[in-house]
């Protein structure tokens, strides 16, 4: 994750975005926000907490990387931060242009120069844009002097309450952003994306028409692809060329892979078939199934990489080996197969399982 803690905020431009399908407008600021020290602590938490994970876009264009819009503005600033103010404004007619849809809110656009943030190791500056689309309530609470503040004799003065109410941006709710950092920018930076209302057409039109994004094909993405891969092809692959495999053999395939991404710090396709999967007909199964779903699937799964830690600690949640057993119960497989056993009497299906301590 990158570290804003020795950073600062040099430059903040801000506009209004409308949409344009419902009537709305576009209003460009022609300055500068002045920004004191007390607002540049408000806005690095209400413009950075938001992004807490490690996965990272490129920006991509099908012709030529520099014919993508917030590239090039990006790009310009990153050259020259001075021209902040009007490359903010490109960005601002390039974001009205793609909120055609009438499902997207209008919103106030923030574009932030970061100057020396921590990222991969590395000290770099950044570009920030975000989009604040909804406005909560807010009070504000004030006191009038009653008799011109006159003290009782425990020198507790007399005022009379006030309460007004009004709207605005909610500091702990960023809605959309992007954070592009000053690396790689011949691949198209690396740029982390926060996206609150990630529905339906709202999804497609900040990441795809507006950014114009692919995944970062580094180690969180080889790692994250080849676990998402595997969990697939344990689940629904096996299940149907070998309808005989039962879930507990499911379950330990998938609980002995997490435990090899857990304890190596690099992935080699070879040595994790014979460690993890073992049977030399199902290794052949996962060569084929990896190959198809590569091609189905439009993502490249590479044969040895650096294991990416926040990637196995992602995705170790999505692998719990869970049996679930009508709507009565719920059996979580952490490991050793050898104690549990499943049959079937009378009664019905069970499964027999052995522990030596109850906790």
């Amino acid at each position: 994750m990158p570290v804003f803690e020795s950073s600062s905020i040099a430059s903040v431009a801000v506009h209004y975005v409308g949409n344009q399908s419902t009537g709305e407008s576009l209003i460009l600021s022609q300055k500068r926000l002045p920004v004191d020290e007390a607002l540049q602590d408000l806005f690095i938490q209400y413009f950075i907490k938001p992004f807490k994970g490690d996965e990272y876009f490129n920006f991509y264009h099908d012709e030529n990387l520099s014919l993508n819009a917030v590239y090039r503005s990006v790009s310009n600033i990153f050259d020259d931060p001075e021209s902040l103010l009007e490359e903010s404004k490109q960005i601002a007619r390039h974001l009205f242009g793609a909120t055609t849809h009438a499902n997207i809110k209008g919103g106030d656009l923030f574009v932030v120069y970061f100057s020396q943030c921590l990222f991969e190791g590395n000290t770099v500056d950044a570009v920030g844009i975000f989009k604040a689309e909804n406005k909560d309530h807010f009070l504000k609470v004030g006191y009038a002097d009653e008799q011109w503040g006159r003290q009782e004799a425990d020198s507790t003065a007399t005022a009379m309450a006030t309460i007004d109410i009004d709207r605005g941006i909610n500091i702990h709710k960023l809605d959309k952003g992007a954070l592009i950092f000053n690396t790689d920018s011949e691949e198209g930076y690396a740029v982390g994306v926060v996206d609150a209302t990630n529905r339906g057409v709202d999804a497609h039109y900040w990441r795809d028409s507006f950014l114009s994004l692919l995944q970062r094909q580094d180690q969180y993405y080889k790692t994250n692809s080849e676990m998402t891969a595997y969990k697939k092809f344990v689940t629904d692959e096996l299940p149907q060329q070998y309808p005989d495999m039962n879930r507990v053999e499911q379950a330990e395939l998938l609980n002995r892979s997490v435990d090899y991404f857990k304890k190596n710090d690099n992935f080699d396709v070879e040595r994790f078939s014979q460690e993890v999967i073992a049977q030399p007909e199902l290794i052949d199964s996962f060569q084929d199934f990896r190959q198809q779903y590569q091609e189905s699937n439009a993502v490249v799964l590479d044969d040895a990489f650096s294991i990416d830690e926040s990637a196995v600690k992602k995705q170790s949640r999505a692998y719990k080996s869970v049996i679930k057993l009508d709507k009565n119960f719920h059996i979580y497989v952490h490991g050793n197969s050898e104690l549990i056993e499943q049959g079937e009497d009378d009664r019905g299906k069970f499964y027999k399982v052995y522990y030596k301590e109850e906790s």
